[in-house]
């Protein structure tokens, strides 16, 4: 079964706008505790992601970020990607994609290319944007995904996160030219 896709999905104060806000804390937490490596390093409870999913969600206020969120067939929040607009003058050419991630219980079932067709295809309809770039944490096999789907390593910086004490990974940096589809 397919997801469904919505891109910029409405946020208002009512009960869309909880739950939507709810299910994207349960995945975000879901994922980091099963080992997805989206910004923390487990165990985390909610609390723990709330303030990061607060940034976001300030930065799709402010028009800087977009959502992509992806549900199964229940509704539920399944998969997620943000698409950040680069602000600096010249570089708005091309956007960053960040916390992209599917639920667990979804993983095999093809949702995660799924979801990288589906921020490319969203990437494509925003004005003048014609490259995603996104970064990994090295020996997550993050890598190897990403490349499955178009994207081509075009940096590492060594050691550059640091998951724990004695315990550093590189930060992949990926690009995916956006050519007509």
């Amino acid at each position: 079964m397919a997801l469904t896709f919505r891109f910029d999905p409405p946020f208002g104060p009512g009960r869309e706008g909880r739950a939507l806000r709810d299910g994207i804390l349960a995945l975000w937490t879901d994922v980091v505790n099963a080992g997805g490596a989206v910004g923390f390093v487990p165990p985390v409870a909610p609390d723990d992601v709330r303030p990061e999913l607060v940034k976001h969600l300030t930065a799709m206020a402010e028009g800087r970020t977009h959502l992509l969120v992806g549900y199964d067939g229940s509704g539920e929040v399944a998969a997620t990607a943000f698409l950040t607009l680069n602000t600096h003058r010249l570089m708005g050419h091309w956007l960053w994609l960040y916390t992209v991630m599917v639920h667990p219980r979804h993983q095999g079932k093809g949702y995660g290319r799924q979801l990288m067709a589906a921020a490319a295809d969203a990437a494509r309809g925003l004005d003048g944007i014609e490259a995603i770039r996104l970064t990994c944490r090295g020996g997550t096999g993050a890598d190897r995904f990403y490349a499955a789907c178009g994207y081509k390593e075009v940096g590492r910086v060594p050691g550059a996160i640091r998951v724990a004490p004695g315990d550093d990974r590189d930060d992949i940096v990926m690009l995916l030219p956006l050519g007509s589809a």
